[in-house]
């Protein structure tokens, strides 16, 4: 028998550095190096999960893309529509594990070298072009007699439960079919982490809970690497700011985000001592919180008080961030790095993930999260940040008091993906 792997899937890439921090602490959780199937080595090798010259924390095996194999995607194509195999596509996709030698069956028992896949996309349920391949993939691997595990995951509730009350009456058959089918893809999974109590409360009505545990996101528990300060950065009385692309999408009122980060900026440098340093967290081209904060830096960077910080690695970006004073963050990932270094944080979400992680913290999110959805004029972000100051000592030791027991907890999710890659 071939020795076994645990595969992780659904990984984006490095250049989100919130998926590189996910597998990141993963990995070192787990006894054994794990075989990571990427959407781009490339990424994973510029960073910190496989670095040239380094030691790699995962082996890495490149997804394959229908858009590079132009006569492979006609000819799947074809096979689906005379077939129905739809599951054909996550085969091709995932050729590397489900290639040749994938896993043997005998009597309906699995004796195989990758006897657990593990679904590492964090929020990847809430976005609608991702939720067909999640199930396609979790069917898939379940057809291989291969167990699954959702780690790490924020739903909305929605999804998984419908709308409630007047709204319910309004869902029509499509949106019923949709949360049916939700539903029996959550059952298939053997084991779901969820990593705030707002999705593991949602589940618990559609999941039995023996398959069930709720564990904080393992890049609480990221390790931390200090670069040198670029100039104008100063330790311990900067305020760390990070805005994404994403949250334009989920404005009510147009603009109204960055017309709220420039008042901040404006605001701090006025009334305060404090330097600003602009920190990015997905470096994507086609999401890239660089272009976002460029302009924030060219508009303010003749006050010598904002420093535009550059890429790196998450370990790398964490160690800037626990650096600054206070926090103001868009990105789940960058408010977690700080949020596990202490630093008081504002998070301007638009999702269950920042409201759950914020509750689960300090027993409520109000405060401590400033929906996008609510953004109505650009003092309001001012407003946020004035009591995340005026709180700023009791909320620091909050954290000193909640964070020792949250990051041990954390670490549970290792080992429950190696209980079950054990079992």
């Amino acid at each position: 028998m071939p020795e076994k792997k645990i595969v992780l899937y659904m990984h984006a890439g490095s250049g989100n550095h919130g998926c590189e921090a996910i597998v990141n602490s993963l990995c070192h959780m787990l006894r054994e190096k794990p075989f990571l199937i990427t959407n781009s080595e490339r990424e994973d090798k510029r960073y910190s999960l496989a670095p040239a010259g380094g030691t790699a924390l995962c082996d890495l095996a490149q997804e394959r893309h229908f858009s590079q194999h132009k006569a492979a995607h006609v000819m799947y194509y074809g096979w689906r529509r005379l077939t129905g195999d739809a599951e054909s596509f996550l085969r091709y996709r995932y050729r590397a594990v489900f290639d040749k030698p994938f896993c043997r069956r005998d009597g309906g028992r699995t004796a195989g070298k990758y006897p657990l896949a593990v679904s590492i996309g964090g929020d990847n349920y809430c976005y609608d072009m991702m939720v067909k391949d999640l199930m396609l993939a979790n069917r898939a691997f379940h057809d291989r007699g291969v167990k699954t595990v959702l780690l790490g995951c924020s739903i909305e509730p929605e999804l998984l439960l419908g709308k409630a009350g007047a709204a319910a009456q309004e869902t029509d058959a499509a949106q019923e079919t949709a949360r049916r089918k939700m539903a029996e893809d959550m059952n298939l999974y053997n084991l779901i982490i969820a990593r705030e109590s707002i999705t593991y409360d949602a589940l618990k009505k559609v999941v039995p809970e023996e398959k069930l545990r709720l564990v904080p996101d393992p890049a609480f528990t990221l390790g931390t690497k200090e670069l040198p300060l670029p100039e104008g950065f100063a330790a311990g009385n900067t305020v760390g700011m990070n805005v994404s692309p994403m949250i334009r999408d989920n404005e009510t009122k147009a603009g109204i985000t960055m017309a709220g980060y420039r008042a901040l900026v404006e605001h701090i440098i006025r009334t305060t001592d404090m330097q600003i340093a602009l920190i990015p967290h997905v470096v994507w081209d086609r999401n890239d919180d660089r272009k976002p904060l460029k302009e924030l830096y060219d508009e303010f960077r003749t006050s010598k008080r904002v420093v535009l910080v550059g890429d790196a690695s998450c370990e790398e970006l964490k160690g800037y961030i626990a650096r600054c004073r206070m926090f103001i963050g868009a990105r789940t990932h960058a408010t977690i790095a700080a949020y596990s270094s202490l630093v008081p944080t504002l998070v301007v979400g638009y999702s269950v993930k920042a409201k759950g992680i914020a509750r689960d913290l300090f027993g409520n999110y109000e405060n401590y999260v400033l929906p996008v959805q609510q953004l109505r004029e650009k003092e309001d972000l001012i407003g946020a940040f004035e009591w995340l100051r005026d709180y700023e000592g009791e909320i620091r030791r909050d954290l000193q008091r909640v964070m020792p027991g949250y990051k041990e907890r954390a670490l549970q999710a290792g080992k429950e993906v190696e209980r079950l890659w054990e079992g």
